[in-house]
């Protein structure tokens, strides 16, 4: 199975410095027995204090070099949420359709709990000021994509609510094709209606290509309940194709993780805004 290696870089933030020393060390300790990774090298910085941040003013970095299978590395990127990501590895990974599948599936279940605890990551441009997007293409088309683009075709299913299948099908089509895809086939089917918001709830099923870090992204922003990648057999992942995906689902993790604090910072922002006055 295909190793790669990389630099996690994981950012510690606390207003109490034993309580980050801790932490730290505990992170440091998770790492290690991880079971289907070998830390290579690890690197603890010294604890810094910035007398200027009331809410957080301790900070500590974690450098750990890592080397892993491809789907460990995805998980640990979302499991540890470094603040970056460092690929060092110089070859590509080949991942047939079957295991790329049940990679997804895995990006989906853990973006999904972060997502249920933190908020929603997807958000876009008002949607009405963008064109509706084509649906269907022809058989030579979709080869042309994934010959000659290297995209993947690959069946996706999402929940959603929604005023109406029209209004749905709409923006949906233009939120997918604003994140890079290209939309071969759209099904919504409605199941029911929200008590809470009077929303129609829906299930929405659509064959989409994509290359593959707007496969991975797509999948962390919606976490589908279901996804199959259909074609090719086989896909060739570059080392920067790599560092982008890992990249991306360790800034989202990153960005979920970390919005508990920044609301607590515009919190206060906003009170000495108005102390001030």
């Amino acid at each position: 199975m295909d190793k790669i290696e990389a630099i996690f870089y994981i950012e510690g933030l606390s207003n109490d410095k034993k309580a980050l020393e801790s932490a730290m060390a505990k992170t440091v300790e998770m790492l290690k027995s991880e079971k289907e990774a070998s830390v290579k090298d690890i690197h603890v910085e010294d604890i810094l204090e910035d007398p200027e941040s009331e809410l957080m003013p301790y900070s500590g970095m974690i450098e750990a070099r890592i080397e892993a299978p491809f789907e460990v590395m995805v998980d640990l990127a979302i499991r540890y949420a470094p603040a970056a990501i460092d690929v060092v590895t110089t070859s590509k990974i080949e991942l047939d359709a079957k295991r790329l599948t049940e990679i997804l599936g895995g990006v989906s279940y853990l973006m999904g709990q972060l997502i249920e605890r933190f908020g929603a990551l997807a958000a876009y441009p008002k949607l009405d000021e963008l064109e509706e997007p084509r649906i269907g293409y022809s058989r030579e088309e979709i080869e042309s994509m994934i010959l000659d683009e290297r995209m993947v075709l690959y069946r996706f299913v999402v929940e959603t609510f929604s005023e109406d299948e029209e209004t749905l099908k709409r923006d949906f089509s233009k939120a997918l094709a604003y994140e890079g895809c290209r939309i071969n086939k759209f099904v919504a089917r409605e199941q029911g209606t929200s008590e809470k918001s009077g929303l129609k709830y829906f299930l929405v099923a659509t064959e989409l290509v994509s290359d593959i870090e707007t496969l991975f992204q797509l999948v962390a922003k919606y976490s589908p309940v279901a996804i199959e990648v259909v074609e090719p057999e086989v896909v060739d992942v570059t080392p920067p194709e790599v560092q982008g995906i890992l990249s991306d689902l360790a800034g989202f993790a990153y960005e979920l993780v970390t919005r508990p604090l920044k609301a607590r910072v515009l919190e206060k922002e906003g009170t000495s805004f108005k102390l001030q006055r």
